[in-house]
């Protein structure tokens, strides 16, 4: 029998979360015995090395167009060239019409919940709008559903009214490259190439309302008015216009000199700047899991995380929580574990033994587990 994988955007330079766990998936079906054929299909990219050394597994780049025109058209398409049996589409949605069962992974339905506000980028925007209006078609033909907490479940399961068996709760691994660096060598090349400061709180925030970068700049604006801002924030990839407009609407311009914005850090890099980061600050509106914080934790980096939505689900008594709608409650969390060395000390021995409890293999073989479950009664249904 034959696996079908949708991984779209796989092959783009810039991988965000939804890229990071189709991949890690991706690399570690071959981890767990199975009989079952496997077929990704993907968008042509630059980055089309990133799956190279994944032997027994094939790939099919189709040609690029428009998500929406990509995902409802050419992926049908493939599905039926390709001889798929079952088609798992691994980033919230899929195509209406398409001849073989369907499994979606649903990572989150805030895009049907507006709980965080409008979304500043026409890209984000549009895509919101286009989940909003497919996936309560998709949900309704798909014969499962796969997400990534519990919390995310049971959201799924009271929207949508769904049956308790009908979602499947799989978690997220964390990647095997995170994990506390000892060369001093490397630490000090990658200090200089990003030019990181000696002190920082490494934050990982973008345009997207949840990730609740106003509320950082407020609870560094408190730091700094009480005399207590001795350390920068360091931030991947966010746009620096952007910061300074948020800066200038708390009138907290000066700000800026406490702030350093690196360019996009790939997945394989991070592990060597956490390394380096005092503290690692997770806290976003809401999230359906929250694998950054696990890759914190793999590093040996103490963790501040909201204490909403999935995230204790997944810290548990391995993070600092606070609330992320205070930013006081964020300006006195990093202050207490800036300085705060036993606190430290606990919260990365704690994170080291919660992230353990998370792996890619894992992930793997429950999803293959599902594969199996999914074939074995299709297939039944069809010879009734």
């Amino acid at each position: 029998m034959r696996v079908g994988i949708e991984a779209q955007r796989l092959f783009r330079e810039k991988k965000h979360g939804m890229d990071i766990v189709a991949l890690e998936l991706i690399r570690h079906l071959r981890t767990c015995e199975t009989e079952l054929e496997f077929v990704v299909f993907v968008k042509k990219g630059s980055d089309n090395k990133c799956l190279s050394g994944i032997s027994g597994i094939k790939i099919v780049t189709l040609p690029n167009a428009p998500y929406p025109i990509w995902e409802q058209l050419i992926l049908p398409w493939a599905v039926k060239k390709y001889k798929v049996n079952l088609l798992h589409c691994t980033a919230n949605t899929a195509p209406i019409f398409v001849s073989v069962p369907l499994l979606v992974t649903l990572h989150d339905i805030i895009y049907l919940e507006n709980k965080t506000g409008s979304s500043t980028s026409f890209y984000q925007r549009f895509g919101n709008r286009y989940r909003a209006w497919l996936v309560p078609k998709i949900v309704r033909k798909a014969v499962g559903i796969i997400t990534v907490s519990n919390f995310e479940k049971k959201n799924i399961d009271a929207f949508f009214k769904f049956e308790s068996n009908f979602v499947r709760c799989i978690y997220n691994g964390v990647g095997a490259h995170f994990f506390r660096i000892n060369n001093q060598v490397q630490l000090n090349s990658s200090a200089k190439k990003y030019n990181l400061p000696d002190q920082f709180v490494f934050f990982i925030g973008n345009t997207d309302p949840k990730k609740n970068v106003i509320g950082v700049l407020k609870a560094m604006h408190l730091l700094k008015q009480a005399g207590n801002l001795y350390f920068k924030l360091v931030m991947p990839d966010i746009n620096l216009q952007y910061i300074q407009s948020l800066l200038s609407s708390i009138k907290a311009n000066e700000l800026i000199q406490h702030i350093q914005i690196l360019p996009y850090v790939p997945n394989q890099e991070l592990p060597v700047i956490l390394n380096q980061a005092k503290v690692f600050l997770y806290p976003s509106l809401r999230e359906s899991f929250g694998i950054p914080m696990l890759e914190a934790m793999k590093c040996g980096v103490p963790v501040i995380a909201s204490n909403t939505s999935s995230m204790p689900e997944v810290a548990a008594d391995a993070a600092l929580f606070i609330n992320p709608t205070d930013p006081k409650s964020i300006a006195d969390a990093i202050l207490q574990l800036m300085n705060n060395d036993k606190l430290q000390q606990q919260l990365v021995h704690n994170g080291l033994a919660r992230a353990a409890h998370f792996s890619w293999k894992q992930n793997a073989a429950e999803t293959i587990q599902l594969y199996e479950y999914v074939l074995s009664n299709f297939n039944s249904r069809l010879k009734q």
